[in-house]
């Protein structure tokens, strides 16, 4: 059935049709969501809701302006952020600063001018490193990173301003960067083990 039938007939409640773009986005949806989510059951619960907003916001889907596969990975992409920013107690709290009374390292972000190259990074690793992200720096950087959002566009989705978000995506790069490393190490205790 061709995109445009689906779509009118899952705007008419049409279960068959409605499996049918399910079916079809469901993997690319939920790699998504796990990129944004925390954990697993998170992403989980976000795939289950967004294809819950993606049907009840089909009628919205204008075929001249972009392709259904598009607007599909935008739409779910703006539920993610709202998703993971209605979590309040996870967005706001994980956004606060810790005291702790060991010394920290070092403050600059700028010290190991070294990135990783994250096409070369395992993909468990790479997930597992931006899920311990906190809330505001593993949305900045899906955004503009992986999405490649320029960065007025994604303070615009963020409801933020540009400042704090290029202050986001720099923390970011520098904490992913130590999470990769942590856990690289720690899959390679786990294979000695």
């Amino acid at each position: 059935m061709p995109d445009s039938e689906v779509i009118s007939a899952c705007i008419k409640n049409d279960k068959t049709a409605k499996k049918q773009l399910y079916g079809e986005f469901y993997t690319r949806l939920a790699v998504i969501a796990l990129r944004y989510s925390k954990n697993k059951e998170q992403s989980l619960e976000m795939v289950q809701n967004g294809f819950a907003h993606l049907f009840s916001n089909l009628h919205k889907f204008k075929p001249g302006n972009s392709s259904i596969e598009q607007w599909v990975k935008e739409e779910f992409i703006v539920f993610c952020v709202q998703f993971i920013r209605n979590i309040r107690s996870e967005y706001y709290v994980a956004s606060t600063v810790r005291v702790t009374d060991s010394p920290a390292k070092t403050m600059d972000l700028f010290v190991d001018s070294t990135l990783t190259d994250f096409k070369n990074v395992e993909f468990d690793v790479l997930i597992r490193s931006l899920q311990q992200l906190v809330p505001s720096q593993r949305l900045i950087f899906n955004l503009h990173i992986v999405e490649e959002y320029d960065l007025r566009k994604a303070a615009d989705i963020l409801e933020a301003s540009e400042q704090t978000v290029k202050a986001n995506l720099e923390k970011a790069r520098f904490n992913l960067q130590k999470n990769i490393d942590k856990n690289n190490k720690s899959i390679k205790n786990e294979q000695f083990v």
